[in-house]
């Protein structure tokens, strides 16, 4: 989620968390980071919650459902894990530090014959191919810039790096470091705003109705990514392969 104001997940992740065995297969683990701050404005720092428990059945996920964490950007992910045991330390999102803000990064899909070369402060703690991503693509954006980019300095160099790891297989990912929602797709993903004026949604995986209204004021406004729609009676749109949109205040930037 990417939104304009500090907003709550607690709607698209009641749905969402279904999938992490319920609804779907995807049961080796989940986690969720959200960047908050005390004011209006974005934060720095995250707050973060894994699990190698399913997402259906984790306690920390069933308190994350009622508990309503306002965020400007959220990155949530459930595995079904291809490389990687199912462990703690291979579980989504992962998160490193960067010219002191937190990063934030989920993968889905498969990388193969991907061995690049990691010299820099930035390296695994699991065994998976998302995780190894994570950390070249943090260790080639700090060589290229001295201090944290502009969204649009940022954008231009992923347009840069990301074929060089997409052309290893999928490479669908979420990445955040407070300031916007940056998202590549390589072969399935959707989003879905959100603004005034707000109307009644249907969950998919869940049997529940609910008015945006009733959550939401005028002045808000949010994106919602992800890989298969959340609901049914939303204009959900559907990414070209090899897309790479970054969103901020809760909508994509041209």
């Amino acid at each position: 989620m990417n939104s304009r104001l500090p907003a709550s997940l607690t709607l698209s992740f009641t749905g969402f968390s279904q999938r992490g065995g319920c609804t779907d297969h995807h049961s080796d683990g989940w986690g969720i980071a959200f960047f908050e701050s005390d004011g209006l404005a974005p934060g720095k720092a995250a707050r973060y919650f894994v699990d190698k428990e399913s997402a259906s059945t984790s306690p920390i996920a069933q308190m994350l459902r009622t508990y309503p964490i306002k965020s400007h950007n959220v990155v949530a992910h459930v595995r079904k894990a291809t490389v990687g045991a199912v462990t703690l330390e291979n579980c989504h999102p992962f998160m490193r530090e960067l010219w002191g803000r937190y990063w934030v990064f989920a993968h889905n899909g498969d990388l193969k014959n991907f061995h690049p070369p990691l010299h820099g402060s930035f390296k695994p703690v699991g065994g998976t191919d998302s995780e190894l991503a994570f950390c070249w693509l943090m260790q080639e954006i700090n060589k290229s810039h001295a201090s944290t980019p502009s969204v649009e300095e940022l954008t231009h160099t992923l347009r840069e790096l990301v074929p060089r790891i997409a052309s290893h297989g999928t490479f669908n990912f979420l990445l955040s470091n407070g300031q916007a929602l940056w998202v590549h797709a390589s072969t399935r993903l959707h989003y879905v705003l959100r603004q005034h004026p707000f109307t009644e949604v249907q969950l998919k995986d869940e049997d529940m109705c609910v008015n945006l209204a009733d959550l939401n004021g005028p002045e808000d406004r949010l994106a919602i990514v992800v890989t298969e729609p959340l609901t049914t009676n939303e204009p959900w749109v559907a990414m070209a392969p090899h897309e790479l949109k970054v969103f901020v205040d809760g909508c994509p930037l041209p």
